[in-house]
């Protein structure tokens, strides 16, 4: 009779899914906002803004010049997918895509930005969906192994301080940081010395790159979120260590993407409060900091891209109405 009911009880699970994953992530996003609702209460914000506005200017310059660097460095993750599918579209093409794509998934999910303006930017100058969808597959393991292999570095070496009422102790979490660096060398490992090089999933060729390429994927991603960390840094005025302050942005990461919130928009603030405050560096300071990223990493780069994909897509209609394309492409198959 148990296992009966269990069988129909997975049955059920299974075929409404969709649903429950639908219901479980809006309840989910409903407890993140009243808890933001009911910190919000607690907050002066006359301090916060009085925070952000005495704010030097040169350490403004330097978080937008380090936000830069940033952006220029993920881009150039579609300069390895152009080498990876063998695509001829330009170089500072494939570049241009990357920055508008990461800006709005950064601010709008990555189904809008990661996927839809890739997609749709890519097949408006040429490409084939297949290669753009390999493109894409590159872009996202680059970011994520990196990801794992250097939180799994910080989180081993214990580089954070877990809030002591928090059920996840530091033992458990350097744990986990050991099981995300071995799976980052595992990735490597596979690239350098499998025998079974590709494989089909769900219609889709899917081909491990290169060792070397492998090396430059994960170099490319760590030293990305090591920028983006930098740019907290800066803003909180060096008064965290680097460490530290790179350990809470990678906690913070995983947390927003798990909580499906675009752009992790109230994770980020609150595991930053709780895991820095301190009497010398009170909340307001930290939201104050956190908020001048949100403008200078987030919000800056999307009214850029916004416009550089108008003007782009004014071009290519241009293009099709007289039957000019600036843009020469060859599609290449899988490979």
């Amino acid at each position: 009779m148990s296992a009966a009911w269990t069988k129909s009880s997975l049955a059920w699970t299974r075929a409404h899914w969709p649903r429950i994953r639908k219901v479980t992530t809006a309840g989910f996003i409903c407890l993140v906002i009243v808890l933001l609702c009911m910190a919000a209460t607690r907050i002066e914000w006359g301090e916060v803004l009085g925070a952000i506005g005495a704010m030097p200017g040169p350490v403004l310059w330097t978080a937008a010049l380090i936000s830069a660097a940033s952006y220029v460095l993920y881009s150039s993750f579609d300069l390895v997918g152009k080498h990876y599918t063998g695509h001829d579209l330009a170089w500072w093409r494939a570049m241009m895509v990357g920055f508008i794509s990461y800006a709005f998934t950064m601010n709008l999910g990555a189904p809008v930005g990661g996927v839809g303006l890739r997609l749709r930017l890519y097949t408006r100058q040429g490409l084939k969906q297949g290669v753009v969808m390999r493109v894409m597959a590159l872009s996202l393991a680059s970011n994520w192994i990196g990801y794992s292999m250097l939180a799994g570095v910080v989180f081993a070496a214990g580089a954070v301080a877990l809030p002591a009422e928090w059920e996840l102790g530091n033992g458990a979490l350097r744990l986990i940081g050991v099981g995300m660096a071995l799976a980052g060398l595992a990735y490597l490992g596979l690239c350098g010395f499998s025998k079974t090089r590709s494989w089909t999933v769900w219609g889709h060729e899917i081909e491990l790159p290169s060792l070397g390429m492998a090396v430059l994927q994960m170099c490319i991603a760590m030293l990305n979120w090591a920028l983006i960390a930098a740019v907290i840094y800066v803003l909180l005025q060096q008064k965290v260590a680097y460490p530290l302050v790179l350990g809470t942005l990678l906690i913070s990461a995983i947390a927003g993407a798990l909580a499906h919130i675009p752009g992790g928009l109230g994770v980020i603030e609150s595991l930053f409060i709780a895991v820095l405050a301190s009497p010398d560096l009170p909340r307001f300071k930290i939201l104050g900091a956190i908020l001048v990223y949100r403008a200078v990493y987030y919000i800056g780069p999307l009214l850029i891209a916004g416009t550089w994909y108008l003007a782009a897509e004014a071009k290519m209609g241009q293009g099709r109405k007289t039957g000019k394309s600036d843009v020469r492409c060859t599609n290449y198959p899988y490979r």
